[in-house]
């Protein structure tokens, strides 16, 4: 058996055993939308759920987006990270893209990821040195090559700077790609690129447990990823990823 697989079923039934949980949620559930983040009823159930099933079948403990088990994962060498729900506001406007991130860190290096987008029944997987996988399919990223072919996914986190001056800088950064898309999902744009369906991602202050599994999925597939610390909040990231032949183009425009 191939390293981490265990913990990897063990994250694929918690990601399903999640969304048929939230399948019985009120889309209009919001328990609170201040500012430009929304909180959902979904994200708690989901999270509650997924902690439960992590917790009573292996050791680790979790970084969590709705908990404060972050203290107690940074004390930890290995740790699971979770995103119960990726795409709250999609879910709440009934738009059918997000999923639930469920990754495996040692440190600060992904071990596994599992995405699971579950509007379209679509279960991506990766452990890292073993390859990455759809509903059982091996998946591996584009050949794309330039970025004036290629297609970049990205997103505005709640976190990031809205200022003028920086989302100026950042237009000029993306404008150099053929097409741009943004899916409200962070874990399902990485999981794209992992599957050749997008060709690279880059987004600003971005939190840790929206990419954590999606990196561990692109590097799994044969593509390449990294990730910068933000001075935006705590756990906040900013991340380039890409196939492996573009991702050189991708940084070295952008840093």
């Amino acid at each position: 058996m191939m390293p981490w697989a265990v913990e990897a079923a063990i994250a694929k039934r918690a990601a399903r055993a999640a969304a048929e949980r939230i399948s019985t949620v009120d889309k209009h559930a919001v328990i609170d939308e201040r500012g430009r983040d929304v909180k959902h009823r979904a994200d708690i159930v989901a999270q509650t759920v997924i902690i439960e099933q992590l917790s009573c079948h292996s050791p680790f403990v979790v970084l969590a987006e709705e908990s404060a088990w972050g203290t107690k994962a940074e004390n930890n060498q290995t740790y699971w990270i979770v995103d119960p729900l990726d795409g709250t506001v999609n879910f709440s406007r009934d738009i059918p893209l997000g999923c639930i991130s469920i990754a495996l860190w040692k440190v600060n290096q992904p071990l596994l990821g599992v995405v699971y987008d579950f509007y379209h029944d679509e279960l991506f997987e990766g452990i890292v040195g073993a390859g990455a996988w759809c509903n059982g399919k091996k998946i591996e990223p584009s050949s794309v090559k330039r970025s004036s072919e290629a297609i970049l996914a990205t997103g505005f986190p709640v976190n990031r700077d809205f200022a003028s001056d920086s989302l100026k800088a950042f237009i000029s950064h993306v404008q150099v790609y053929k097409k741009i898309r943004l899916f409200g999902s962070a874990a399902l744009s990485l999981a794209y690129v992992a599957c050749g369906r997008v060709d690279a991602y880059l987004e600003e202050d971005i939190m840790l447990w929206d990419v954590a599994a999606g990196i561990a999925l692109v590097q799994a597939a044969g593509g390449q990823a990294i990730r910068q610390e933000s001075s935006a909040k705590k756990w906040a990231q900013t991340v380039w990823s890409g196939n492996p032949f573009l991702f050189p183009e991708l940084i070295g425009s952008q840093r």
